[in-house]
């Protein structure tokens, strides 16, 4: 057994009895009160979910077991896997055999790569990534588990076992499909003694002579991790995987989830944007012509793409992360440079319009610029970077609903017939 499966063993039974003391103690007071425009404008503020791998307070931004997102930003992203799973930091013993364990799972069977080559050419890389997840389901070793019969108490275990081959083989099929889509030549194979995400780099097989683009790699697989679970993608992958439904199910329908541009795909968006700006105005733009552009976009009923958040109501600390690398590693960049310029002006416009409550921007404001500053210039793929993150955040909080003995998710819904009589006589 791995340390990891060790170090949970040892924490998962206290966190049952926790759990099970809190609700039979506790089980009937109210948590939250539903309002009619809460249940029809997509359940935004409920608190209707429970997820202890991390938090998103509106005043602070992303919280990764009690541990603010700014003091991990200089961690390796098997470092943040581990400390979503368990809510410890590794020590270098156990970085060493996690990381040595990843590397002997990494291989992607070949029957996944016969599926993906036989998808039309064209097809998006987000389908291609997803249908190879679901290809691997065969390889589930939860399923072959739950097939022959075991307790509940022991669901999570297998279920570790799926998240850890998943998040093993994710970067080198991330990669294989890059690769594949975009013509970029063979696929290449992971190197020995590289971590995660530089394998994830190595992979991908962009010029990076400076060794920045692995460590953008690193920093973007740790601040796209996980963001509490009632986003899009991690709350489809929990409502997929309260029906037992193992990893590879619902790690593919969160990544489905992920896939819709309200979602994963406003980064490539915030990029679109910044090259517009900069090719109306020949380079990037004074901050003048930047004021007098963004009040105009707003007066056409357009809006700044990157600037605003469902729950923050501060400047996305993965902005922050995001900004500072850029501004060290290449500050003259034209779309670094314009994304500086937005982030001084934009706000304090959007400040006037009375209605909006967050002004500040968000982690894709900032993402996609680099991104392309280092080379990759397929948009379409961006998403698929993100996913290869998101399955750190969806398999943990996997695992740890499999550990306390989560039960299949199932609110109750009302018609609007029901609504309009409950309106009638409240």
């Amino acid at each position: 057994m791995s340390k990891l499966h060790d170090k949970l063993a040892a924490l998962i039974p206290p966190m049952r009895d926790e759990i099970r003391g809190i609700i039979k103690e506790h089980g009937d007071k109210v948590m939250s009160q539903v309002t009619i425009r809460q249940a029809y404008g997509g359940m935004r503020g409920v608190k209707g979910l429970v997820c202890d791998t991390s938090e998103v307070p509106p005043d602070k931004g992303l919280v990764i077991r009690g541990i603010p997102l700014k003091e991990l930003t200089d961690k390796l992203p098997e470092e943040i896997f581990w400390l979503l799973c368990t809510g410890d930091m590794p020590n270098k013993d156990e970085l060493a055999d996690f990381q040595k364990d990843l590397m002997s799972r990494g291989e992607v069977p070949d029957y996944v790569w016969k599926v993906l080559e036989a998808m039309p050419k064209d097809s998006h890389p987000m389908a291609m990534l997803d249908t190879a997840i679901l290809a691997m389901e065969y390889e589930s070793v939860f399923r072959k588990r739950y097939d022959k019969g075991m307790q509940k108490t022991e669901y999570w275990e297998p279920t570790l076992e799926d998240s850890m081959n998943l998040l093993a083989k994710i970067a080198t099929l991330a990669a294989g499909v890059y690769r594949m889509r975009f013509d970029k030549g063979a696929r290449i194979a992971p190197k020995a003694g590289l971590d995660w995400a530089a394998n994830y780099a190595h992979m991908l097989g962009l010029p990076d002579p400076t060794g920045e683009f692995a460590n953008l790699m690193r920093l973007y697989m740790v601040l796209h991790s996980d963001h509490e679970g009632g986003n899009v993608s991690a709350h489809t992958c929990h409502c997929v995987g309260s029906a037992l439904s193992d990893p590879y199910y619902a790690v593919s329908a969160g990544l489905n989830g992920l896939a819709g541009p309200l979602h994963g795909l406003a980064n490539q968006e915030c990029l679109a944007w910044i090259l517009m700006v900069n090719e109306k105005f020949k380079g990037s733009p004074t901050e003048d012509q930047l004021r007098k552009f963004t009040q105009d976009t707003l007066d056409s009923g357009k809006v700044v793409p990157g600037y605003g958040h469902a729950v923050l109501r501060i400047t996305d600390p993965r902005f922050d992360a995001f900004s500072a690398f850029g501004q060290r590693v290449a500050p003259d960049d034209p779309t670094i440079a314009t994304v500086a310029k937005v982030f001084k002006i934009v706000p304090e416009v959007l400040k006037k319009i009375q209605k909006i409550k967050d002004p500040w921007p968000n982690v894709d404001a900032a993402s996609g610029c680099l991104l392309y500053h280092f080379g990759m210039s397929e948009f379409s793929y961006y998403t698929v970077l993100f996913s290869v993150s998101r399955v750190m955040g969806m398999a943990s909080q996997l695992i740890v609903s499999r550990a306390w003995g989560e039960p299949i998710e199932r609110p109750k819904s009302h018609t609007t017939k029901w609504v309009k009589n409950f309106v009638k006589t409240a």
